[in-house]
């Protein structure tokens, strides 16, 4: 388809969103694992923090959890300075990262970065019920996988069909690389199984948005994959779901992606 633990404060300058003007703050380096893990390693302590970008407010505003990309062997967490100032909360996620960690462990991680969000957000501002997960890459594939394969949320007693949408930029749909990597398997070799977020359509998932590059210029087969996803997600039943490819843009195409985003944010919520 071809279409477009320590706390720092920062008050930055305030924005005026639906007859309001907000100041926002940061908070930085939460650990987002509960008391029973609090204790972890090193390595935990280092990694699993989370960022938040949240507005002064009287009332509830969108959330959008992000995650970082790298292949799941790099990176580390960030609040895109494009989705600051959108009358909304920013999350930037870190987690643990392969070969430290097996690649399921970071779609743990993921899964409670969400849960956090999802039982904390109300502290700053964010409204749980309207809860965005979103991530370029390795976080796109994150971003499906926590959402997509019900089990890891389950953990945390919640049900990932609440969430209010899914905005990957150009995940894999199929298994990852660096999953299959670790099973001697050639980045050219597709697989589908239950770390595939393929292996999970059904109908009843969250609107999605799916984002690519263009398919000239991506990365393995990346915008085929989405597309397969697409198709598979209508044919389940799936009413909700949109696919943009990047025209004249490779697998780094987060600029231009991010305003789309932040309409689809603003398409399901109350903000102008």
């Amino acid at each position: 388809m071809k279409k477009l633990v320590i706390y720092i404060f920062l008050v930055v300058l305030p924005l005026y969103v639906n007859g309001q003007s907000f100041h926002y703050r940061t908070l930085e380096n939460i650990y987002y694992y509960d008391s029973q893990t609090a204790d972890g390693t090193l390595y935990m302590k280092e990694k699993n923090l989370l960022d938040i970008y949240y507005p002064e407010a009287d009332r509830k505003v969108p959330v959008v959890i992000w995650f970082h990309g790298g292949g799941l062997t790099a990176g580390q967490k960030e609040i895109p300075a494009a989705l600051k100032d959108n009358g909304f909360c920013v999350v930037g996620v870190g987690y643990r990262l392969s070969p430290k960690v097996k690649g399921a462990t970071c779609i743990a991680d993921a899964a409670a970065a969400i849960a956090w969000v999802y039982k904390n957000i109300d502290r700053y501002n964010g409204d749980p019920d309207q809860l965005f997960v979103s991530g370029h890459s390795a976080g796109g594939y994150l971003a499906l996988m926590a959402v997509m394969d019900k089990s890891w949320l389950a953990k945390y007693n919640l049900d990932s069909d609440l969430i209010a949408g899914l905005v990957p930029f150009s995940g894999h749909t199929i298994t990852h690389f660096t999953i299959r990597q670790e099973q001697d398997i050639p980045g050219e070799q597709p697989i589908i199984d239950k770390l595939a977020p393929l292996y999970h359509v059904r109908k009843n998932a969250p609107p999605t948005l799916l984002i690519t590059g263009d398919r000239e210029k991506e990365m393995l087969g990346r915008y085929e994959e989405n597309a397969y996803f697409y198709r598979m997600m209508k044919v389940s039943g799936h009413q909700d779901i949109s696919l943009y490819e990047m025209d004249g843009y490779g697998h780094n195409m987060t600029g231009p992606a991010f305003p789309l985003l932040i309409d689809f944010i603003k398409s399901k919520t109350n903000i102008d």
